[in-house]
């Protein structure tokens, strides 16, 4: 954010400044103590395991100008008081946001089930090459996550790309009060989080909550493959794009869509996209990212581009250029002995365990056999043990060879495979998975690991990619 003296910011988070009005804050502002930089504002936020507010003296001391706080602390600084600091940064990244907006800032909001953390990765490098971009690192969705992002937005920022996430309905729509965006993205509507909302329908009425918030002159971005996203067009008083995989869509002011897609031996995928409306034009794309779901994701990303005013020629080569900003999403680790290792462990439902599945499948190498290390996938409700059942019957379905499940469902995992003659190992916990996976991968193997957050299957992957390296040293 531009610099602000204390006063300046205390009026627009309404709070009260014990210390010095006068101490200019910022560029940054921080809730790891970590990251103390000279001049940043430090949000002071209660945490699960410990408080911010008992790192305020340190911080402090360590060259932050102010710390924001829900209660006056002992310490030699400036602080700003609030009734509940998550709040106050939420005020503060609204602020930043609608003064740069004033000055032609272009805000972007993408959500949906599954791949909007990589769409948003691929849109904020298209957007990069013609401006500066500001993005979330990893998935910063939430309600401190958006707005911490928002407060990077600088006086030279042309694009802010937000991540909306929602775990019930009224959350996306809160985060574009905080972020209004111009354009929103809507990638698709999926089983994530369906204990949380109860059915997919439910799912589909929160994530259109982003297009509900559109201007009129701003552009909705829907998925014209997803039956549930391209209902939302009657939702929103926003222009339509649309994008697609093959085939032209039928409907939208704008219309994108891939033909002659094929892939590497990584399934890094090349393809021509076309547009047609009001942009018309033809480009061809080389993918860095890897996995078939990926052209959707690009196709989504270069439709926003458009809509922002870049040409398609230019953001063609633009996402071709674009690599995997956020860690532990289709990551592939070719080994010393010929083997690879997917690194998919972020997240998992039943989708995206699909997808990956699909691309464990076509990533096959001639000497060696596909390994799945696959956990549970979280927040499903009553469908979960079918959920599972469902993946394992599909990991066998598409050859994989081994499969070591892992976690509270793994009997299910273990009961879908053994259904269609693949016999599963069934382990606890990520430390029982590494030493499974350790006694099981053979040299040439291609293993996918994935599965919720909660499980941190990615020690998994990261092992068996130090164990290869070390062996190869020997």
């Amino acid at each position: 954010m531009k610099p602000l003296t204390a006063a300046q910011v205390a009026e627009l988070v309404e709070a009260q400044i014990v210390g010095d009005p006068s101490v200019l804050i910022g560029p940054e502002v921080i809730i790891d103590s970590r990251k103390v930089s000279p001049g940043c504002l430090f949000v002071a936020l209660p945490g699960e395991r410990v408080d911010g507010h008992d790192f305020v003296p340190a911080v402090l001391a360590a060259g932050a100008a102010a710390a924001l706080v829900s209660r006056p602390l002992d310490a030699a600084g400036t602080m700003l008081v609030v009734a509940d600091p998550t709040a106050a940064l939420a005020a503060l990244g609204t602020a930043v946001v609608r003064s740069a907006v004033d000055d032609g800032l272009v805000t972007v909001g993408i959500t949906g089930s599954s791949g909007k953390t990589s769409t948003k990765d691929l849109l904020a490098q298209i957007l990069d090459a013609a401006g500066p971009t500001v993005a979330p690192a990893g998935s910063q969705n939430n309600e401190i996550g958006v707005p911490l992002t928002a407060t990077r937005v600088g006086a030279d920022t042309r694009f802010l790309v937000s991540e909306f996430g929602a775990r019930g309905i009224g959350h996306v729509s809160w985060l574009c009060g905080v972020v209004p965006p111009q354009i929103g993205v809507v990638v698709n509507v999926g089983q994530a989080h369906l204990g949380e909302f109860g059915d997919v329908a439910t799912i589909a009425r929160a994530k259109a909550e982003l297009v509900e918030a559109l201007p009129s002159d701003g552009w909705a971005v829907l998925n014209a493959e997803d039956a549930l996203v391209s209902a939302m067009a009657a939702r929103t008083s926003a222009r339509i794009a649309t994008f697609a995989l093959g085939a032209e869509p039928t409907f939208g002011e704008l219309r994108v869509w891939s033909e002659q897609a094929e892939s590497d031996d990584r399934l890094r995928y090349r393809f021509v996209v076309h547009a047609a409306g009001a942009v018309v034009g033809t480009a061809p794309v080389s993918l860095q990212v890897s996995g078939a779901h990926q052209v959707s994701n690009a196709l989504a990303a270069l439709t926003a581009a458009l809509t922002v005013g870049l040409d398609l020629e230019s953001a063609a080569a633009a996402v071709s250029r674009a690599e995997a900003k956020s860690r532990w999403r289709m990551e592939l680790h070719d080994l010393p002995d010929g083997g690879l290792i997917i690194n998919d462990a972020y997240n998992a439902n039943p989708d995206s365990m699909a997808a990956a599945l699909q691309s464990l499948a076509g990533l096959r190498r001639p000497s060696g056999r596909l390994v799945a290390i696959l956990g549970d996938m979280l927040e499903l409700g009553p469908d979960t043990a079918a959920r599972h059942r469902q993946v394992g019957e599909l990991a066998a379905e598409l050859g994989v060879d081994v499969l070591i499940a892992v976690g509270q469902q793994a009997s299910d995992l273990a009961a879908g495979a053994a259904g269609t003659g693949l016999m599963a190992t069934q382990v606890a916990d990520a430390a029982a998975a590494e030493q499974a996976a350790l006694s099981m991968v053979r040299p040439g193997d291609v293993v996918l690991v994935k599965a919720s957050r909660g499980l941190a299957l990615e020690a998994v992957a990261q092992r068996l990619v130090d164990g290869a390296g070390a062996e190869s040293e020997r």
